[in-house]
């Protein structure tokens, strides 16, 4: 119960953490795979020296380079759904991966949906169709295609992440850090982002604790919560997300994709609620 315990607060002061990244991302006046890549150099150096001064051994084989292509494109697709669409949309559709474990799992692992489940994709899609629709322009709804890839991706993430043993989710982590940063180099050279005050300090505000500090949390945390657990207490990352950026940037969601929003989380959070009250009771009864 300790451990437990220990788990959840990491979780939640990792999605806190997470949940600055829309304000700081708005901050930075650059292209959206030149964030990725730097913000990624920083966080992967900063969970690197960790790693190591904690004598943690790095691990590289097939399942950790292929959980760390999946980072890498959660990082990017998110990185360059900020710039295409609003922060709340951008984390909102990243925020429907649970729904993509399931449907992921019934359609390739032949996993039986339960009547919860298809009631949570129902009306999870239709949450993000009413955000699709809010604002129809071409920019907005690239950025919604790809914040909805984000979310994809980070599916796949959490289920290769969440069967790994420390070591290997530690080295899963850092190497889609640094396959981000190397996808992203292209555009660094070629965009020369601005170096002022306030870039500076925002991209090593996201390297550093945004992305790098938080992972090393949710690492920690991810070893005595399940990931639908996390997946439940992330959910604070996008309740916090929009906040921030409309407080110190004035951007606000239209009023489709606000009650879009509300849906998909009020969904997703009910529904891992009672999936992990269906899985305590079951081991609970096996004990």
């Amino acid at each position: 119960m300790e451990n437990r315990n220990r788990g959840i607060i990491e979780m939640l002061i990792c999605a806190a953490l997470w949940s600055t990244a829309g304000i700081l991302m708005k901050l930075l006046p650059w292209n959206g795979f030149a964030v990725a890549s730097i913000r990624s150099l920083i966080a992967g150096l900063t969970i690197l020296i960790y790693a190591l001064a904690t004598g943690r051994k790095m691990i590289i084989n097939r399942k950790t380079l292929m959980a760390g292509i999946l980072t890498a494109g959660v990082y990017t697709c998110f990185s360059c759904a900020n710039k295409l669409t609003t922060a709340a949309n951008a984390i909102v559709l990243q925020f429907t991966c649970p729904v993509f474990i399931v449907i992921l799992s019934a359609l390739f692992l032949k996993t039986k949906m339960r009547i919860r489940d298809i009631i949570t994709v129902i009306l999870t899609l239709g949450g993000i169709a009413l955000v699709f629709l809010d604002k129809l322009e071409g920019g907005y709804l690239l950025g919604n295609l790809v914040a909805v890839l984000a979310g994809l991706l980070m599916a796949g993430m959490y289920v290769s992440v969440g069967e790994m043993e420390e070591n290997s989710r530690f080295s899963a982590i850092t190497l889609g850090q640094f396959i981000t940063f190397l996808v992203g180099l292209p555009f660094v050279i070629t965009t020369r982002p601005a170096l002022t005050a306030v870039t500076v300090l925002s991209i090593l505000a996201l390297g550093i604790f945004q992305l790098g500090i938080s992972y090393i949390l949710y690492i920690h945390a991810s070893i005595n919560c399940p990931p639908l657990a996390c997946c439940l207490l992330g959910g604070l990352e996008p309740l916090l997300n929009p906040v921030w950026v409309m407080l110190f940037d004035g951007e606000t969601p239209g009023v489709l994709a606000f009650i879009g929003g509300i849906i998909v989380i009020i969904t997703i959070t009910v529904w891992c609620a009672l999936d992990s009250k269906t899985g305590a009771e079951t081991t609970a009864a096996q004990t």
